[in-house]
């Protein structure tokens, strides 16, 4: 991205709220990409690739203003589930492709464009990934249920 806009905070290795594990917070990121309607939701589990981040989840808004109503619909949700804020943030100048750095989460919303020139999911094959049914949410992908019934189960 040309000139993104940027806010950080704290040490970056560290999330505010550990309390969240890194699936929890990825559900909570489809979710609100799906309440505010983006299309081409996928989750790609970068755990076993990557020390960048657990999980990278990626929607595609069709026009400026929907990626920026997704882009507050995810911080918005999370801050009010889990009680955290990105670390980073870039693109909410230009809409184009934002990015919110949760650390262990990160989401991105492109518009199509966008999506389709940097391919971010093909550059992350090697990745396991799912792709969140048309008119589905969380609850729809195998991989976080999994995760999280893990979770749940240590607890």
């Amino acid at each position: 991205m040309a000139s993104p806009d940027q806010s950080s905070s704290a040490d970056p290795s560290v999330r505010r709220t550990p309390d969240n594990p890194s699936p929890v917070l990825a559900a909570q990121v489809v979710d609100a990409m799906a309440d505010k309607r983006a299309v081409n939701i996928s989750v790609i589990d970068l755990r076993e690739v990557s020390s960048m981040a657990d999980f990278f989840v990626l929607g595609t808004g069709e026009s400026d203003l929907q990626v920026k109503a997704i882009a507050k619909g995810i911080t918005d949700q999370v801050a009010e589930t889990c009680g955290e804020q990105p670390w980073k943030q870039e693109g909410t100048n230009h809409l184009q492709w934002v990015v919110l750095d949760y650390v262990d989460v990160v989401a991105h919303i492109f518009l199509p464009e966008k999506r389709e020139h940097y391919r971010i999911d093909r550059l992350w094959g090697e990745a396991d990934s799912e792709i969140v049914p048309e008119d589905g949410d969380a609850s729809d992908l195998t991989l976080l249920q999994t995760l999280l019934q893990q979770s749940s189960d240590a607890t």
